[in-house]
């Protein structure tokens, strides 16, 4: 295995020049041309080994690429899936203040290159590697990268699903838990808007005649707040609220924003139910929610345990550890390992920062990623 790192040494150079020239694409949700064109420029990059792709356009969205290598299979028998997006959270213009910039220290950092354009780059590089090398996998392999992930996913859902259907094992390129860990669970996510109407009054007046919606509302958010129990994983958090429309009014209407997370479907049903069945405290006001759960949570599962494993054994064969562990954001491996499917996220390059000003990866961490991505595919 000590060959296969050293290849990936030797083309450390051209992965980090793949990396830059996708971070230098600057691709924020919903900025539909340019998310068009690095779909098409990473079609125009695929493995000579790609046996056939498509490009799926979503106005007001971009495009979603998916690329099939067969390597010998039958393209109609079960698969390997491969996720990513080609989104990210920068704002365009970002670049102009935040460079992509290679330190001494080795690391590289630019918007969007932690999550996730160096984990794109990277498994370019790997399928391309299993042709170059002559490698056998066990499956055909689907590499499908997407356009909105970073905004919940809304386009390309059932897309990511469909494949998930006919899919044996999930490789998902998010970026790792610093240090290089893995993730085998995320957090299912949920989201309610809460409208709450009351009735407006001369707050000098007349202001018994009025129903302080703020007021109610400042019961409800309360309420939510004891629903927190950290030590199950269960969150709610209220994150914006807003009201009124001047001091000397009862303000009539008021809303808040709320987000919901868990690590089981139980509980998140159950808490999706606490919070659809809100009473007003008020006499005369009344609540409206909307919303609910949006991401199912991917399960800590025997089934993700046993693919990390796998990966466990292949870095130890490349010579490295690899760590496994939960968080509470969520991904398209949400959606994946709610249908059952081994899903093993977090296989992106080592790094930091993600969504913040410090992004970042670690250079040294190119190879061993990509190594570990080859034998993964080859072996699941």
């Amino acid at each position: 295995m000590v060959a296969l790192l050293n290849y990936f040494v030797q083309r450390q150079p051209s992965i980090l020049q793949l990396i830059r020239e996708l971070v230098e694409q600057e691709t924020t949700s919903r900025e539909e041309g340019r998310l068009n064109k690095i779909a098409q420029f990473v079609a125009d990059h695929l493995p000579n080994s790609v046996s056939e792709h498509q490009l799926f356009g979503n106005p007001g969205y971009g495009t979603h690429l998916l690329a099939r290598f067969n390597f010998g299979h039958s393209n109609e028998a079960d698969q390997v899936l491969i996720v990513g997006h080609l989104d990210t959270v920068w704002p365009v213009g970002t670049l102009e203040r935040l460079p992509f910039r290679v330190t001494e220290e080795g690391t590289a950092y630019g918007p969007g290159i932690f999550d996730m354009k160096a984990g794109i780059a990277t498994v370019l590089h790997a399928i391309e590697a299993i042709g170059a090398l002559n490698l056998k996998t066990k499956h055909p392999v689907t590499l499908l990268l997407t356009c909105d992930e970073e905004i919940g996913s809304k386009t390309s859902r059932a897309l990511v699903e469909q494949e998930a259907r006919r899919a044996v094992a999930a490789f998902v390129l998010e970026p790792p838990i610093p240090g290089g860990i893995v993730k085998t669970g995320r957090k299912g996510i949920g989201g309610f808007t809460l409208k709450v109407a009351g009735r407006a009054a001369h707050a000098g007046l007349d202001p018994s005649q009025g129903v302080n919606a703020i007021v109610e509302l400042s019961h409800q958010v309360l309420r939510l707040a004891q629903l927190n129990d950290f030590e199950r994983g269960i969150t709610v958090n209220v994150g914006v609220t807003q009201g009124g429309t001047t001091s000397n009014v009862v303000p009539a209407e008021a809303s808040a924003k709320i987000d919901f997370r868990f690590w089981t479907m139980e509980d998140g049903l159950r808490l999706e139910e606490t919070i659809r069945n809100l009473q007003p405290t008020l006499d005369g006001a009344r609540l409206e929610l909307l919303g609910g759960i949006n991401r199912p949570p991917m399960e800590r599962s025997d089934k993700n345990l046993a693919l990390y494993e796998l990966a466990k054994n292949c870095a130890a064969e490349l010579g490295f550890e690899l760590g496994e562990g939960q968080v509470g954001g969520g991904s398209d491996g949400n959606f994946i390992a709610a249908l059952g499917v081994p899903t093993l996220d977090g296989l992106g390059v080592d790094g930091a920062g993600a969504h913040a000003e410090h992004e970042h990866i670690i250079l040294a961490d190119i190879p061993r990623r990509a190594a570990l991505l080859t034998k993964l595919i080859a072996e699941a």
